[in-house]
């Protein structure tokens, strides 16, 4: 029986394990054609507004399974990130911190499910962030944790938060194509380890992230346009583990999206507005939707 299916058979008949796929914490889709090119030191706000929405639910095999699935999740997620004057081996370092608001509306008709709420999510803590910038590149390295502070009931498939510790590395590079940097190549990774489940033995397996960007910059005489391709990929890399694991543990969820991208960035307001929205395909044990997102910068 496949993971999926199993969990909600298990919520409906028995309410001991959440109605939600074993995934990690990191949301793909929500940095885009440049990811891994870290700001100079100064201090920034960002705003990040993603919306997802699925009727797709996807086996282990990548077949939609039949039982009336829908998902819409609205996120409003709040960054406040401080690159410092300090140097550590040629880098800039810099911390941030991540909150997130989430609001979830999941419904599985086939056994009568339907579940929504808004909430306080996990919230990741990165006390570790190295930033290169070059002639032609740009490197970043970052180490995170988050922290499982949102709302969880093991029986609310919408729940906000996780119920579990996970550890992030973060590292990638951008590449710029010519010297005027006008052209950009960029691509950012992040390794994810969980902890055990707080209300049931589960620890879900480790899940490696790429997301990707290929941009053109448009400099105006009072803004910069950015126009390029996004997208993202996910792997769960290890097993499920625990006395709780009831389902087959083999199968591993995986995601890919891709889309297009456009940046308003105003330097004497020292604001930039970004959005893009991104098509999923060749899912596995888990949703396969839409993602789209509108992100907000204030430089301060």
């Amino acid at each position: 029986m496949k993971k999926l299916l199993f969990l909600c058979l298990i919520l409906l008949f028995t309410s001991s394990i959440q109605a939600q796929q074993e995934t990690g914490h990191y949301t793909n889709g929500v940095e885009g054609i440049k990811p891994a090119s870290v700001p100079p030191p100064g201090f920034y706000y960002k705003m990040y507004n993603a919306y997802y929405s699925s009727d797709k639910l996807m086996d282990g095999n990548g077949d939609e399974m039949d039982i009336d699935f829908d998902v819409t999740v609205f996120a409003n997620v709040h960054r406040f990130v401080y690159i410092t004057n300090k140097k550590f081996l040629g880098a800039d370092y810099g911390v941030n911190v991540i909150i997130p608001l989430i609001s979830t509306d999941i419904s599985i008709g086939a056994f009568g499910i339907s579940d929504s709420q808004f909430a306080l999510s996990d919230i990741t803590v990165e006390p570790f962030v190295l930033a290169w910038h070059g002639a032609r590149y740009d490197a970043a390295l970052a180490l995170a944790a988050i922290v499982p502070i949102g709302k969880y009931d093991v029986t609310e498939a919408a729940s906000a938060g996780k119920s579990m510790w996970t550890g992030m590395l973060t590292f990638g590079g951008t590449y710029y194509l010519n010297k005027n940097k006008l052209w950009a190549i960029s691509a950012l990774a992040r390794y994810e380890t969980h902890s055990e489940k707080k209300d049931y033995k589960v620890t879900p397996g480790d899940d490696f992230h790429f997301e990707w960007g290929l941009s053109k910059t448009f400099p105006k005489e009072n803004a910069v346009w950015e126009l390029g391709l996004a997208g993202y990929a996910g792997w769960q890399v290890s097993d499920d583990k625990g006395d709780d694991v009831y389902y087959d543990a083999n199968d591993h969820d995986r995601q890919f999206a891709i889309g297009p991208e456009v940046n308003l960035i105003l330097p004497k307001a020292k604001f930039l507005i970004s959005l893009r929205g991104q098509k999923e395909f060749g899912v596995r044990d888990r949703s396969e939707g839409f993602m789209s997102c509108l992100t907000l910068t204030k430089i301060f």
